[in-house]
């Protein structure tokens, strides 16, 4: 079952200046006083440069009576902060947010439908509340503040209380092709990528079309082990590729209390938890690639909570993508019964798949193909 972290308390920017008292300290896991210390550096540095506070807002989702909000708070350089940058800067501004110094514990004005609530994010800067709150289904616009920031909108996408049926996908080598070894891949988040670097996919875009078509009020959620630093990028990757809009659930890269690194597995299979949990009506259409773990991961869901799945779609790397994502998945899918898997390499196998298991109509087909006697 999934259970909400509980609430950190709030650090002032003096008191994220300060060594926390030596008892406290000693208790606490080298990884995660090492990135204290990292983050205090940053704090002192960031402040001396003029950088000021700063929301970085990401879509959020819920249902008619609660948003799920998203979003991370960072000090930045003015100009980026007050929207001046050219396109051209755009992949900078994307590798300034792996440098730019988390607010630790800041504190954020949410406004939704004119009502304000105060919340916090956490020690990496990061907000991710839930907040009770009557909307209708389909798109809005929430608004946030943090101190002396300027007000920023955040797209939040309203769940009807009849959907049924929605899609969870995976990101690289999924909807995007990634084409890097696994541990260069970081490396490339950071110093390289935006929204040109990249390639989709092919079919993968008109694929989801059609199953927004044939089910407009499902929604899609881009569920990936990439870092919430990238998810502008990734924002702006999937509207350029026309893919349809929904939000992103990312991580926060760094230690735990008790680890040097956070797992991306358990990232995913928390994330999966909390959608069963949120959306116990909904039966998802996991779609993942054969590369390391997505199969395994939806697997392991699958037979926890078989009444939450309609399928499952893996997209078949090539051989030169398997060598390069590290092989592929031993164990592969394991037999879910009543919950059918498809396999193919690109998005038009899987269309073709799709339509067989009635998730997608025949009669619905992609704006970019001709009907019939065109």
């Amino acid at each position: 079952m999934f259970r909400r972290p509980e609430k950190p308390r709030i650090l002032s920017t003096s008191d994220a200046a300060q060594p926390l008292s030596p008892g406290i300290d000693k208790g606490r896991h080298l990884a995660v006083r090492l990135d204290d210390a990292w983050l205090r550096f940053q704090t002192r540095l960031a402040i001396r440069r003029g950088r000021v506070e700063t929301v970085i807002p990401y879509t959020g989702y819920g249902t008619t009576s609660w948003v799920r909000v998203l979003a991370r708070v960072v000090r930045s350089d003015p100009r980026d902060a007050a929207g001046h940058a050219n396109p051209l800067q755009e992949s900078m501004r994307g590798w300034r947010n792996f440098v730019s110094a988390p607010v630790a514990h800041a504190s954020v004005q949410v406004t939704i439908a004119g009502t304000v609530h105060d919340v916090e994010a956490d020690r990496g800067g990061v907000v991710d509340v839930r907040i009770e709150a009557a909307l209708d289904p389909g798109w809005h616009t929430i608004t946030l503040q943090s101190g002396s920031s300027g007000i920023v909108e955040a797209p939040v996408e309203i769940v009807a209380d009849d959907a049924d049926f929605g899609v969870v996908s995976d990101i690289d080598d999924t909807v995007m092709v990634t084409a890097l070894p696994r541990p260069f891949l970081a490396a490339w988040n950071t110093f390289v990528l935006n929204e040109h670097a990249r390639t989709p996919t092919p079919g993968m875009a008109v694929l989801y079309e059609r199953i927004a078509r044939t089910a407009p009020t499902a929604p899609v959620l881009y569920l990936s082990t990439g870092a919430w630093n990238v998810a502008p990028t990734l924002s702006r990757f999937l509207s350029r590729n026309l893919y349809p809009a929904g939000p992103k659930l990312l991580t926060d890269w760094g230690p735990t209390p008790d680890r040097w690194f956070r797992s991306g597995r358990e990232h995913k299979r928390t994330s999966l938890e909390r959608l069963a949990a949120e959306f116990p009506h909904i039966k998802w259409l996991l779609v993942g690639d054969d590369g390391q773990h997505d199969e395994a991961i939806y697997s392991e869901f699958a037979h926890h909570h078989p009444q939450n799945v309609r399928a499952i779609a893996i997209r078949q790397l090539s051989v030169g993508e398997a060598v390069l994502a590290g092989g592929r998945s031993k164990s592969g899918g394991q037999p879910t019964p009543g919950i059918p898997w498809i396999y193919a390499p690109d998005g038009a196998g899987m269309s073709a798949q799709l339509e067989e298991l009635g998730i997608i109509h025949s009669s619905v087909r992609s704006a970019d193909e001709p009907e019939q006697g065109d």
